[in-house]
């Protein structure tokens, strides 16, 4: 009797690291859930999984033909300063889930991975997802670049993009684990929700003065170039590199250059090495049991109960589940760390467009035909859209499953429940402070008309992400892929905005305002109404 041949010897086990940046890098490209997924359709690659969402970021970066006649400095400064804003979002935005993940933190902390390989596997897929992004958006600004100088651009640019990415990701993780150091466990939750608005913020409105600064980049404007604070936008850093690589080497080039090779290298070592134990503590502290505030939680349901029973919110949600629907969604924006992670980070960089508009023409000392209030006014619908959207992902997502075991006959009073939720805690806080601003910054009371076609197509607006009886409020599992769609989204309605607000101005300049008003009011009573009608006959889906 022969003996079985022997087995084959074990090839090498693949690294603690290598294995990490599948896990999460098969983690955000098909979610944390099987639910809906099929063996043969799984996406294998982040170009599989966000096809369509690339294409409308190179579409979006077909702005850059403008500048096709600059000098490779301006170029570059374009390209990286909205580079910068995409990259600013999408990392702010998911930062808090990547990094803080209680779910994987059960699993993961009980092994022996040590805390630089957890932080450098998620730093690695996030900077990849980036890259992706970026090189989507470049992809004309690349064209452009070798028809001007040749494919040696290529390289040059994308090794920009790639310190552009890393900066990004870096600084965020870096400012998490400082507070996580200065301020401890206790005020993290809050914390961390401040700290991404503000990254997110930050970012914009460096990317926002990139425009303005083009506008100085003609001969002659040298001065300008020298100024002093172009040394804190990291677009002119990035932008600099170019063209000490393959543009014409400028003395400031040099300079902005060494900025961002020094800042990238400083953070990253902060970020990534000096500052590690930190995030170590941060993951321990995230899974102890906080003491509750029972106290200050009932005096907030009381509050809202109260608000819900008293005239006219009582008249407003006079339907039980619509009224129960809004009370639900309403402690999840003002208690639940997730959705206020998720929801005020993408929502607060958005506002930074309308409010430097509104205020461009205060500092420059022009009115601006009241560009800047039509604007505010039609990007205001942008606020319930992205809101309501972002609102149906959730981490406990299963619990959703209680709603098709109450006797309703579909989604839709769940959906308007959270839409006026939506409207009443973070629109119309929204608009109290565009229209204080649009006061402040008119010249005529006029000229305070101009929020009006915003403020009609708002009701639609807020209907969008709940037709068909989508969207409803934390019944899907967290997708990783949103938060690039987010930025997607937000620059194809941002056009859209411009476009209405466009309409307005011409209106009013040509004496028909009051008509375009009738015209504006009439389409979308009847859009509204099909709107309702879609929500109110939409059925529950299949689960899988």
């Amino acid at each position: 009797m022969s003996l079985p041949p022997p087995l084959p010897e074990p090839g090498p086990s693949p690294s603690q690291e290598k294995v990490l940046r599948k896990l999460f890098l098969t983690l955000f490209l098909r979610g944390r859930t099987s639910r809906g997924i099929q063996k043969g359709g799984a996406p294998s690659s982040v170009g599989s999984k966000l096809g369509m969402t690339l294409v409308i970021y190179a579409l979006i970066g077909l702005v850059a033909i403008a500048f096709a006649k600059q000098s490779i400095f301006a170029l570059s400064l374009y390209l990286h300063g909205m580079t910068t804003i995409f990259l600013g979002m999408f990392v702010a935005a998911s930062a808090g889930e990547v990094l803080f993940n209680k779910e994987e933190s059960d699993i993961l902390m009980h092994r022996p991975v040590t805390t630089k390989a957890l932080l450098w596997a998620k730093i690695t897929v996030m900077v990849q997802v980036s890259l992706w992004l970026a090189g989507a958006f470049n992809f004309i600004g690349f064209a452009l670049g070798i028809r001007q100088i040749g494919i040696i651009f290529l390289a040059a640019h994308a090794f920009s993009l790639f310190l552009e990415a890393l900066f990004c990701t870096a600084t965020v993780v870096l400012v998490y684990q400082l507070c996580l150091r200065w301020f401890g466990r206790e005020r993290l939750d809050n914390l961390m929700t401040m700290v991404q608005m503000l990254v997110a913020i930050a970012m914009v409105l460096g990317g926002q003065l990139v425009p303005q600064l083009l506008r100085y980049m003609e001969p002659g404007a040298e001065s300008v170039l020298k100024a002093w604070w172009i040394y804190l936008l990291p677009p002119a850093w990035f932008a600099g590199m170019d063209d000490v690589m393959v543009g014409q080497r400028a003395s400031i080039s040099w300079t902005l250059a060494g900025c961002g090779m020094l800042a990238t290298a400083l953070v990253v070592w902060l970020a990534f090495d000096k500052l590690a134990k930190d995030y170590d503590t941060g993951l321990q502290t995230l899974n102890e049991a906080k003491p509750t505030k029972t106290a200050a939680s009932s005096t907030g349901e009381r509050w809202l109960s109260k608000l819900v029973r008293t005239p006219p919110f009582s008249w407003w949600l006079r339907d039980p589940v619509s009224r129960a629907s809004f009370l639900l969604t309403a402690n999840y924006l003002f208690r639940d760390r997730e959705v206020k992670l998720r929801i005020y980070p993408a929502i607060a960089p958005m506002l930074i467009m309308p409010v430097f508009f509104l205020l461009q023409g205060t500092l420059t000392g022009k009115s601006g035909g009241g560009f800047g209030i039509a604007f505010a006014g039609s990007y205001l619908a942008l606020v319930p859209l992205q809101a309501l959207g972002l609102l149906a992902f959730s981490q406990q997502w299963q619990a959703s499953d209680i709603f098709r075991q109450a006797p309703m006959r579909g989604p839709g009073q769940l959906c308007h429940g959270a839409r006026r939720a939506v409207l009443l805690f973070l629109t119309l806080p929204v608009l109290v402070v565009f229209t204080g601003i649009a006061i402040f910054v008119a010249n005529s009371p006029d000229l305070l008309l101009l929020l009006l076609p915003g403020l009609i197509a708002l009701p639609f607006f807020a209907l969008i992400p709940n037709l068909g009886g989508k969207a409803v409020p934390m019944s899907v599992p967290i997708d990783g892929t949103k938060n690039m769609k987010q930025g997607a989204m937000t620059v194809g309605v941002m056009f859209g905005s411009m476009i209405l607000s466009g309409l307005a101005i011409w209106s009013k300049a040509g004496g028909w305002f009051w008509w375009f008003l009738a015209a504006e009011c009439m389409l979308m009573a009847v859009i509204y109404a099909v709107a309702r009608f879609s929500i109110a006959s939409a059925r529950w889906e299949r689960m899988e």
